[in-house]
């Protein structure tokens, strides 16, 4: 058994636990972190973020060849086949080279990686069972233990033919239908996946419409255009039980306001209806530590909880569950513990959904500030007027940016279209450094680029759009 002392000592070695340990071991701090996984990156790194984006890249891949390549005059002499095998294990070795990519970072920093399940065990303590067993002391502890899968109730989960989103990420074989509980932004990046490998894929949404926390008209256009792609859809609707057989899944449905049931059959069920805060077993409540009502920890606005000494970070506490929030928290404690006064502007935190098109969104959506009754005005930029678009003949989607009427400051950014993740950047930053529209379109665009409907859209606001 070991005794060591740490000034920090971090649970959960996911993006905002392992980028917190960096950043503190650059500020001279001794630092550990435990993790139970056999590879560090947490969910994110190991069956998340990275694995499905591998899977989103090599599925697109595949689709263009069998069904875009023609358009630009390319042809590929007989069958397309897909060798699954051969994508997973693609699959893996990014998942593998990320492991071994934080392992090296550890080393390099000279942060200790304590392997096996840890707990708060009191008086600054944190006690770790497996093979780094032991009572470690620190100065400072720090929750980042993340998220799990959100069960279902009246769903069993067996990872083969009813599965999460980690079941999903290494089917053996491309089921023939597929039944998405959830039409949020895994179910429509898992169910991509599989729909344009072969699969008929049905989302299932319990409101009446896919990605509700996005703006409204990005939602109607996302679906319209993956119901295009093939995905079908039933909104409004609760899944109220599973049966699982050598046939399939048989699943029991409803309408969401209560009505008459329906039977639907599919090989795969996916429950994907969101995650939830992974607390269990970290002994909260014995060091102290409350949770709120959704069992996140409580903190105040330093990421302290209310333990003295024991912080918290990412989606183990309130906010959007995303790997670059749990990032960004992590170094800002770091540098709070340090002594610095950093911020962090939650307003500015960008999220993206990698289906294609991608879809991406930063600040409030038209809805919101509707109902805050904020006075607003809005520039819009359809892809079909951009000549790079039509280039790449990815002309689907538009660009909109809400400015208040007031202040003139842009409020909210939101794209569906091609490379959104990437050109909604030039948007957070306008957002963090308090831009208008017009800082935007006096800006220089290059041409012939995607960024030009920015640009576009940017004049919308002021009425002066050029190309349409």
């Amino acid at each position: 058994m070991s005794e060591q002392a740490f000034d920090v000592i971090i649970i959960g070695a996911g993006p905002g636990g392992y980028t917190m340990a960096i950043r503190c071991a650059q500020l001279g701090m001794n630092v550990a972190v435990v993790e139970k996984d056999a590879g560090l990156g947490g969910t994110c790194t190991n069956v998340g973020c990275i694995p499905s984006k591998a899977l989103l890249h090599s599925s697109e891949l595949y689709h263009n060849a069998a069904h875009g390549f023609a358009q630009h005059g390319i042809k590929i002499g007989g069958k397309i086949d897909i060798d699954l095998p051969a994508m997973m294990a693609q699959k893996q070795s990014v998942v593998t080279s990320s492991n071994k990519g934080i392992e090296f970072l550890f080393k390099k920093n000279k942060i200790a990686w304590l392997k096996g399940e840890g707990s708060l065990a009191g008086g600054g303590k944190v006690a770790v069972k497996g093979e780094g067993a032991g009572t470690y002391a620190a100065k400072h502890i720090v929750i980042a233990t993340g998220s799990e899968v959100a069960p279902l109730k009246g769903i069993e989960i067996d990872e083969k033919q009813v599965v999460s989103s980690t079941g999903a990420l290494k089917l053996p074989a491309v089921p023939k239908s597929m039944v998405v509980i959830g039409g949020g932004v895994i179910g429509l990046e898992l169910g991509s996946v599989w729909m344009r490998l072969g699969a008929e894929v049905t989302v299932v949404e319990f409101l009446d419409r896919i990605l509700p926390t996005n703006d409204g008209e990005v939602s109607k256009t996302m679906q319209r255009i993956l119901a295009k792609q093939g995905m079908k859809f039933k909104l409004g609707t609760k899944v109220t039980a599973a049966k699982a057989d050598k046939k399939g899944v048989t699943l029991t449905m409803e309408a969401a306001a209560g009505g008459n049931k329906e039977e639907v059959n599919a090989d795969v069920v996916l429950v994907s209806i969101g995650r939830r805060p992974y607390t269990a077993g970290l002994g909260l409540e014995a060091a102290g530590v409350q949770l709120d009502e959704r069992g996140r920890v409580k903190t105040d606005g330093h990421f302290q909880t209310t333990a003295k000494g024991v912080y918290a970070i990412g989606d183990a506490i309130a906010g959007a569950m995303l790997a670059h929030k749990a990032e960004e928290e992590g170094v800002v404690l770091a540098e709070l513990l340090a002594g610095q006064k950093p911020h962090i502007n939650y307003d500015a935190i960008p999220g993206v959904v990698y289906t294609w098109p991608e879809v991406a969104a930063v600040g409030k959506t038209e809805e919101e500030l509707k109902a805050a009754g904020i006075a607003y005005k809005t520039g819009k930029f359809p892809f079909t007027a951009n000549a790079r678009a039509r280039a790449m003949t990815m002309t689907d989607g538009f660009v909109k940016i809400l400015e208040d009427e007031k202040t003139k400051k842009i409020v909210g950014a939101h794209i569906i279209g091609a490379d959104a993740g990437h050109l909604i950047q030039e948007l957070v930053m306008a957002l963090e450094f308090g831009a208008s529209a017009e800082d935007i379109y006096r800006t220089v665009h290059a041409h012939p680029g995607l960024t030009e409907a920015v640009k576009e859209a940017a004049l919308g606001v002021d009425g002066q759009i050029i190309n349409m």
